[in-house]
């Protein structure tokens, strides 16, 4: 299996170039819609690169600055693969301005691996199962529902998380431009608490652009109750999704 381990990596400068491209991308929408702050919210880049292969099959490969449960600053990086069931018509019709093709479905299954790395810290491998449920409402709102275990190995040691993302958005025109707001909460169940320890709570706006780039804007609060005292921690994400696709017939 493909793995970061065998490359060289600067965490600092990686991080750096990540923020950079994000920052670049999305200034433009960002500038009207994050409200000011005595205490700014830290930035959390990502770069999704999709690919897929046939009408069932698709890979991503993912490069984050993963800050989830609190983490200090570090740069996750990984492949994923993901398996689908047919698209439902319904399904179809309301995620037709979305360039993820995985919306349409019904049921994804997903396999991933994530090197994940920090300054300082020992590295950890990182092997996410994931299920996603697709479900279409009235009035155009489709409900998501993506379950997701962490299975990390840090020097030697196992620990795992499962972490449950219920997410509702809709698309919305202005003439003939289509944005996709959306709102979402994902509690974290964490073996070495015992307990559910992290919440998380996003708001944020798909933005397509053409057919191969969507930029995601969101802001995230997340409390984090593992050790005492809680440990809030609020975010600004800025994700640049490419979607690439062989001749499907």
């Amino acid at each position: 299996m493909w793995s970061a381990r065998h490359i060289a990596v600067d965490t600092s400068t990686v991080l750096s170039r990540l923020r950079l491209a994000c920052l670049n991308a999305a200034v433009l929408l960002l500038s009207s819609s994050i409200p000011v702050r005595a205490q700014a919210p830290q930035t959390v880049p990502e770069i999704d690169a999709h690919v897929t292969i046939n009408h069932f099959m698709r890979t991503y490969l993912q490069v984050k600055d993963d800050r989830d449960e609190g983490a200090s600053d570090q740069l996750s990086i990984g492949p994923s693969m993901q398996f689908y069931l047919k698209p439902l018509l319904r399904l179809k019709q309301i995620t037709k301005f979305d360039l993820d093709d995985s919306k349409p479905r019904p049921l994804v299954l997903e396999g991933g691996y994530r090197y994940i790395t920090a300054p300082n810290q020992p590295s950890t491998d990182r092997f996410e199962p994931v299920l996603t449920s697709h479900f279409p409402l009235k009035a155009g709102f489709l409900v998501s529902d993506r379950n997701r275990a962490d299975l990390d190995w840090k020097s030697g040691k196992f620990n795992w998380r499962y972490r449950n993302k219920l997410t509702v958005e809709r698309t919305f025109a202005i003439r003939s431009y289509h944005f996709i707001p959306y709102v979402a909460v994902e509690p974290y169940y964490v073996q070495k608490y015992e307990k559910w320890s992290t919440t998380d709570l996003y708001a944020g706006t798909l933005f397509p652009v053409g057919k191969l780039v969507q930029f995601s804007t969101y802001y995230e609060h997340e409390n984090n109750t593992g050790t005492a005292p809680n440990q809030p921690k609020n975010y600004i994400g800025l994700v640049l999704e490419l979607y690439f696709s062989r001749k499907l017939k």
